[in-house]
């Protein structure tokens, strides 16, 4: 299987960020890809801003569809909520711009998170509506869905995402660091007669599950609706099982981060080997559309 992966800093400009640590935090998300084990002997890794073809394809694609199918979108409706003075343009045209970056690889599966179906369900759709008007050209990607496809926020509500402070874990973490985020992570009187399906304890349990197995989560559910759930030695223990997690990823990620040449020869392989991909896609809709 051909697996391409993308850095989307054209994306991280749609929230309020630091135009001097943009190229920095990019290089960062770099590492972190290389550091959770992608292999550039298996696949290619690109940084998106540096193939221009996708804002292109996003223009072209954008012409086609209805501005009020986008505003349906519960991530736009939550962007939003989230940065209520920094509703830009781009942060609209956010899923034109996702709907270009897997369409212009002809990309058949599409990993992402649960929270990101709507985004794939569009670019299917503009998929389909542009080789009914035109020709074919796309091909309608599916989602693929792992055992992490929803990592809940420590905030209680949510998923972990860096755009929202106290919510995630840096992969970058070390033990105290996560114990101490944890810490933070809201809790109830820890016993009751229901387990809570939306809160800070759910939130917790589900990470349980994630890091230390659905065994130790129907324990803690257990304890939950009988003698009440210690959560101090909760956070303790799963704040060592997700770090327990990270190190191999920890040790791979400052491996690549001492030979900066080598992250770099693989990033100039990725940017071209998809330059070549997505010029031809994109001749091939500029065609179909008269161009």
């Amino acid at each position: 299987m051909d697996c391409i992966y993308g850095v989307v800093d054209l994306h991280a400009i749609t929230t309020p960020y630091n135009p001097k640590e943009l190229a920095k935090n990019t290089y960062e998300v770099v590492l972190d890809y290389l550091g959770a084990g992608l292999d550039p002997k298996k696949c290619h890794l690109m940084i998106q801003s540096q193939i221009p073809e996708h804002v292109e394809l996003a223009y072209l694609l954008g012409t086609i569809y209805p501005v009020s199918r986008i505003e349906q979108l519960p991530t736009y409706k939550d962007k939003k909520k989230e940065n209520p003075n920094y509703i830009n343009v781009g942060l609209f045209y956010y899923p034109i711009l996702m709907a270009a970056d897997i369409l212009i690889y002809q990309a058949n599966l599409v990993p992402v998170g649960r929270d990101q179906l709507p985004h794939i369900e569009l670019a299917r759709e503009v998929a389909r509506k542009f080789n009914l008007t035109f020709k074919k050209v796309f091909v309608e990607p599916k989602v693929f869905l792992s055992e992490g496809e929803s990592v809940p926020s420590l905030t209680g509500t949510g998923k972990m995402s860096k755009t929202i402070k106290d919510s995630f874990i840096e992969l970058t973490d070390d033990l105290k660091t996560i114990e101490a985020k944890l810490a933070k992570a809201p809790t109830d009187s820890g016993k009751g007669s229901q387990i809570p399906s939306r809160s800070g304890v759910a939130n917790l349990l589900k990470l349980v599950a994630l890091f230390e197995g659905e065994s130790k989560k129907k324990e803690y559910e257990k304890d939950y609706l009988s003698s009440g759930i210690k959560y101090a030695q909760l956070k303790k223990d799963l704040a060592l099982s997700i770090f327990e997690e990270l190190k191999p990823i920890q040790k791979r990620r400052a491996d690549f981060e001492k030979h900066p040449q080598q992250v770099e020869k693989i990033l100039e392989d990725g940017r071209k080997y998809c330059s070549e991909i997505a010029q031809k896609t994109l001749a091939e809709a500029k065609q179909a559309m008269g161009f």
